[in-house]
């Protein structure tokens, strides 16, 4: 009787993409996307309503703490819908970041039971992520549509050409998070330090990017921080394109792509690295 033998070797190479592998297995990617969805709210009376309440909350938080108390400018838009435009990119970028940092150490049970391309779960936290981002973008547009046509600031809201190219940039955002959590998740799982630099990692990451206050407010000599950052050039062309308000310059977009491209294939490299013998470590 002949039999089909199959053998798994180690992955030898850093530079390694197996998307054939993932393709294989793309039943098992959307399995994992489900229950990131579904089992983050598991039991909650909300349930997925909470995707709308907490950048809520966030807003109205950032809209009496800094626009009221703190007096920051919000380029003459009302705050609340200048922080909600802000933290559409954000948010959609830290979950991508916080999700994909836990990788190895959440999953090592799974890890050791069974093959399958190990890049499969922080892909799927990137496209969970992604409905929660839709939802919220709902919840935006809700509100743009209230200030656009129903109060006096409707005269300063006007959307430009760029709507059409955000896809774009949300892509980038989804390239940027996945490859710092990239990183982070390589890096945790030998040094568990990493598990818990990564939420206060975020928290300071940010208030060094413009989501409540507006990078004109920043002075022309220390822009070019800001360019470094390439969140900052994101959460701008989201705010130009939706409000009409924003600093969007050329060369601050080309640098902001290169360096998620860095960051991007520096995580695969180094994921690549670690998942080799990450399971005799975690």
């Amino acid at each position: 009787m002949n039999e089909e033998i199959v053998i798994i070797q180690a992955n030898r190479s850093w530079f390694r993409f197996p998307w054939k592998e993932i393709l294989h297995y793309r039943d098992l990617l959307f399995l994992l996307v489900r229950r990131d969805f579904v089992a983050k709210y598991k039991q909650t009376v909300l349930g997925p309503l909470w995707f709308i309440i907490q950048p809520l909350m966030t807003t109205v938080v950032f809209t009496v703490v800094f626009g009221k108390i703190a007096g920051i400018p919000t380029d003459q838009l009302p705050p609340m819908l200048f922080y909600l435009c802000g933290m559409l990119p954000w948010g959609y970028f830290a979950k991508c970041l916080n999700g994909t940092a836990g990788t190895f150490v959440n999953n090592a049970h799974l890890f050791g039971k069974v093959y399958f391309p190990r890049l499969i779960v922080p892909l799927s936290v990137v496209i969970s992520s992604l409905i929660m981002f839709t939802i919220q973008l709902g919840t935006f547009l809700v509100f743009w549509i209230y200030f656009k046509w129903f109060t006096t600031a409707g005269n300063i809201i006007q959307p430009s050409w760029m709507i059409f190219v955000l896809p774009l940039f949300l892509l980038q955002s989804a390239a940027l998070g996945l490859g710092v959590g990239l990183w982070m998740t390589a890096l945790s799982a030998k040094y568990r330090d990493f598990s818990y630099l990564g939420d206060f990692l975020t928290q300071l990451w940010l208030y060094a990017t413009p989501v409540v206050y507006p990078l004109s407010s920043v002075p022309e000599k220390w822009r070019w921080v800001s360019a470094a950052n390439p969140m900052s050039v994101i959460v701008e062309v989201f705010r130009y394109a939706f409000l009409g308000a924003g600093t969007v310059d050329g060369e601050y977009i080309v640098i902001s792509v290169c360096m998620t491209l860095i960051m991007l294939i520096s995580g695969l490299l180094i994921f690549n690295k670690v998942e080799r013998t990450f399971i005799d470590t975690v």
